[in-house]
């Protein structure tokens, strides 16, 4: 119980009276947070942590379960609740925002992805799944990590593809280090969904790099 606050001005209450639009970043991070720490109340620790990311919250969803805790009275639980809420929330939004959505370029590709991968610690491959009009169907991280093509095997990649009867694919990775320019495992990688997608009948249109403040096309500069 948060101390010093009325039963119905505490922040489970006020959103089960007012709804979750109604709270504040501290208040919904104390929900998240459930309980407070020795010196501190879980509203307490939320407005600390709400402090933190006031000039821009957008720098939350970036926060790593160490970072957090950092932070007096946040353990590994409390983080990784938090953590967990993030990517959820992440997820949601990507997938609500694309699914559906005709892509036309690989700046447009990179408008949707550019928020999950081009400030991401480490590298995450992804694969954009399309039907025979070139909308989206889904998309699915296929793996985290240093890339190399013992991780990123073509038959993970097609087999979310054939389950999801796609009739083509775009890879999409980041580069940590914010430059986008391929290295040969990319090119390799490339060739090698290339040529199992013309042999299934699912080809890859687009390998796309993601850094920091652009991005590279396989498309269009002619390796694909």
């Amino acid at each position: 119980m948060i101390k010093n606050i009325p039963a119905t001005e505490q922040p489970r209450e006020r959103m089960l009276n007012y709804g979750a639009t109604a709270l504040t970043i501290s208040e919904l991070l104390a929900i998240l947070l459930r309980t407070g720490s020795k010196k501190k109340s879980a509203l307490e620790l939320g407005q600390y942590m709400a402090s933190q990311f006031e000039s821009n919250l957008s720098d939350l969803s970036q926060i790593t379960i160490e970072e957090l805790c950092k932070i007096d009275g946040i353990g590994t639980t409390k983080a990784t609740q938090i953590i967990a809420a993030i990517e959820l929330g992440k997820r949601i939004k990507q997938s609500a925002g694309i699914k559906g959505f005709k892509l036309t370029s690989p700046s447009e590709v990179t408008h949707f992805f550019y928020a999950e991968l081009a400030l991401e610690k480490v590298e995450k491959f992804v694969v954009v799944m399309l039907n025979t009009k070139n909308e989206v169907i889904n998309w699915e991280v296929i793996s985290i990590g240093s890339l190399n093509a013992s991780i990123v095997h073509p038959r993970e990649v097609f087999n979310s593809a054939i389950k999801r009867s796609a009739a083509s694919i775009i890879a999409i990775h980041n580069h940590p280090s914010g430059t986008v320019s391929p290295s040969k495992e990319d090119v390799l990688i490339t060739k090698r969904l290339e040529e199992c997608g013309q042999l299934l009948g699912i080809p890859l249109i687009d390998h796309l790099i993601i850094g920091k403040d652009n991005y590279f096309s396989f498309k269009e500069s002619n390796q694909l």
